[in-house]
């Protein structure tokens, strides 16, 4: 048994991709740094990222892969869910030894029905984003929205919000991973934010840093959203297949709570993952 190890990052899990195939030892198991081996018996090898070798990676899919294709194997990390480190070397392996294009199209392979699927969800998870992501201003003029999504797709959403706020501040921060999207009016930067207190880790914002007319802004949301809707029309069933209650605590017309905001840190984004389209 092989366990690879690699930093968590996109890139070093390229890297643990040219790795394998340099020795020539297929990992049975991947994970982060710091993980234990899945057997007394395994041999563990932690690769370290190195940017040149991810690139190379990532360039000879591109031109094995249909754009879509492509760019669900970055959507597959940003996935998230126990084992879609293997998912992508399976993946990536069948790619690398295929003969033939399209091999993204050969359902008759469970790693490329499980591709499929993944790049459906984060679809769908990145679509509900874009149109429950509710902003709040600050005293200093920045707009905050806080997001739980289910997987990691604050990535795959900052082209659409870039393009329809382009004249606002705007940080769009994620709860769950602790980080966020920060728009100058120049370009999105991946951002932390110093000792955040557990308000904002929560989700919350104090009414203290809000501008004074952002509660009449979203007494006048709440309005319309109850003028428009038809108590005879109602269907609780439907609603809640379009709007799952897991989404409702950041929604102002579900009355969510307020939050806080800190100053913000530039982090280090990464270097050779696309921007994908909204």
């Amino acid at each position: 048994m092989h366990f690879y190890t690699y930093d968590g990052s996109f890139e070093g899990l390229l890297t643990v991709v040219f790795e394998a195939y340099e020795r020539k030892e297929w990992p049975t198991q991947i994970g982060r740094e710091g993980e234990a081996p899945p057997g007394i018996f395994a041999k563990h090898h932690f690769v370290p990222t190195q940017e040149d070798k991810a690139k190379r990676v990532w360039e000879g899919l591109g031109k094995k892969l249909s754009k879509a294709a492509w760019e669900n194997v970055y959507k597959a990390y940003l996935w998230e869910q126990p084992g879609f480190e293997m998912l992508i070397f399976q993946f990536v392996r069948l790619v690398f030894s295929s003969k033939q294009d399209g091999i993204e199209e050969n359902f008759t392979e469970s790693c490329v029905q499980k591709m499929a699927a993944v790049g459906k969800q984060m679809f769908r998870e990145k679509h509900r984003m874009e149109a429950f992501i509710r902003f709040q201003r600050t005293e200093d003029g920045l707009f905050i929205a806080p997001i739980r999504p289910d997987f990691n797709v604050l990535p795959l959403v900052v082209s659409h919000f870039e393009k329809r706020y382009a004249d606002q501040h705007w940080l769009i921060y994620d709860v769950r991973r602790q980080y966020g999207a920060y728009y100058d009016l120049q370009s999105v930067q991946i951002v932390s934010l110093e000792e955040a207190p557990l308000s904002l880790r929560k989700g919350q914002l104090s009414p203290e840093i809000l501008t004074s007319v952002e509660p009449l802004y979203q007494q006048l949301w709440q309005a319309y959203f109850d003028h428009v809707n038809i108590p005879e029309r109602k269907n609780q069933k439907l609603h809640l297949r379009h709007m799952p209650k897991r989404y409702w605590k950041y929604l102002t017309e579900k009355k969510p709570r307020m939050q806080a905001h800190q100053p913000i840190q530039n982090k280090q984004v990464p270097t050779i993952v696309p921007r994908l389209k909204a």
